[in-house]
């Protein structure tokens, strides 16, 4: 099939670029690979504090945070299972707060290996990382978001602490990844403060900019279908389908754009620069995600932990993180990472029980909010992908259990994100590299 130049795709013929993607106000979308269309078309890729609260039920909501260190795994597991299981030194500080949260063994992710390679699929469950030909799959906030997510100002945020500021851990459907935020002082700015009167009408521009591209695409695209097989004609809808569902986002966000934002007591926090300083960091940024979610600014909230460069300002750590995970068994490096590993989990600690603290309907807002917690890696110092230390609490499970499974076959962890899709309910039996939800993983 040849296009003449008069044709609305007629740019296609050499002129369009390797990456043929329409933008407008923030979104993308790709071009369809249809057969009928030229070679270079078809290789085209694709409260509390002060807190004002939304009235109604309280949603269920996702928080999922991953530390790329690994964590001691003799400190982290508990050796008995089940609900009368002796709490490890790593979860005796949680207290009364273990009743509230499972803890998982032998789980990981099937064909991932690479040590380091495993965080950018934490939330993915893609396999084989380290292949040339990977390309990555959408992670389980997103597939939440996306269904789900519409119903609050922003449909998801994607924070980090740490050096790194590309963003590992939330993934598009397009298997790109969504860079974090990870100034706490312009996370709040974007929550809480008002948009100045010139700002706003920027980005109402930006909005209508926006939907006078769609409606120009959707104009030239059309006369295409006629001259296409049914099979490119199915995919030509799908991609309509796409534009009409970015047509919904910018509406959402025109619509947002004239709401105040909620209110809060809370100051514009302080960006901490030191970045040794990782304590202060994660609690500033695990603050910044408790008043989101209890505003129901959002519902789905991601936070990459990445203390690897550094040496942490802890008591008695006068190493990098990073060297002391190759600890080799010397009981020196290995008390330094156990101080690390014991102030990440003092931090989560600390954030689980802030939102056990927040009264919410018939509980609290921990009940309704799910906070998973892990590591791309068990054994740092092996770089081991397997037997994942992996925690969960909130959100109307029933909790205090040690959940065992094979330590050399492991159990897949998306069946826990399977669990997870499924009490947001979204009616899901599988996600990636699932076999289904997780056993003994119950709703209450």
């Amino acid at each position: 099939m040849s296009l003449p130049p008069s044709h609305p795709l007629s740019l296609a013929c050499g002129r369009i670029p390797r990456r043929a993607v329409l933008r407008a106000a923030g979104v993308a979308v790709a071009l369809p690979i249809l057969d009928s269309l030229p070679a270079r078309i078809a290789r085209t890729e694709a409260g509390d504090g002060g807190v004002t609260v939304p009235a109604g039920p309280p949603p269920q909501r996702m928080v999922c945070v991953m530390v790329n260190t690994g964590i001691i795994p003799d400190r982290f597991f508990p050796k008995q299972t089940g609900a009368d299981y002796e709490p490890s030194p790593y979860l005796e500080p949680f207290g009364d707060l273990r009743r509230q949260m499972t803890v998982f063994s032998g789980v990981s992710h099937p064909d991932v290996s690479g040590g380091h390679c495993g965080e950018q699929v934490f939330l993915s469950g893609a396999r084989e990382p380290r292949s040339v030909t990977f390309r990555n799959s959408i992670s389980v906030d997103q597939v939440a978001a996306e269904q789900l997510g519409n119903a609050t100002r922003f449909q998801s945020l994607v924070l980090s602490v740490g050096e790194k500021h590309d963003g590992l851990l939330s993934v598009t459907r397009e298997g790109v990844f969504i860079p974090p935020e990870d100034r706490p002082s312009q996370l709040f700015r974007k929550l809480f403060l008002p948009d100045s009167a010139e700002e706003s009408a920027r980005r109402l521009a930006d909005i209508e900019r926006g939907t006078s591209i769609l409606d120009h695409v959707l104009e030239r695209a059309k006369p295409v279908e006629r001259a296409l097989v049914p099979a490119d004609r199915a995919r030509l809808d799908q991609y309509f389908t796409s534009i009409r569902e970015l047509e919904q986002r910018l509406e959402r966000g025109r619509s947002w754009q004239t709401r105040p934002k909620p209110q809060v007591s809370a100051e514009q926090p302080q960006d901490i620069l030191d970045t040794a300083q990782t304590v202060e960091r994660m609690e500033l940024m695990y603050r910044m995600a408790k008043l989101a979610v209890e505003t129901d600014s959002t519902r789905f909230v991601t936070l990459y932990l990445n203390p690897l460069e550094v040496v942490p300002k802890i008591p008695g750590v006068t190493q990098r993180t990073h060297a002391l995970t190759h600890h080799g068994n010397e009981p020196e490096k290995l008390a330094e990472l156990q101080r690390i590993d014991e102030a990440v989990l003092g931090e989560l600690n600390r954030f689980v029980a802030s939102l056990a603290g927040v009264a919410e309907a018939d509980g609290s807002l921990l009940d309704h909010t799910m906070v998973l917690f892990g590591s791309n890696m068990s054994n740092g110092s092996a770089h081991l992908n397997t037997n994942l230390p992996i925690l969960l609490a909130g959100g109307g499970f029933r909790h205090g259990h040690h959940l065992a499974f094979d330590q050399k076959n492991n159990a897949p962890l998306c069946n826990v994100f399977v669990s997870m899709l499924q009490r947001l309910g979204l009616e899901t039996d599988s996600f990636s590299s699932s076999t289904g939800s997780l056993t003994g993983l119950e709703m209450v």
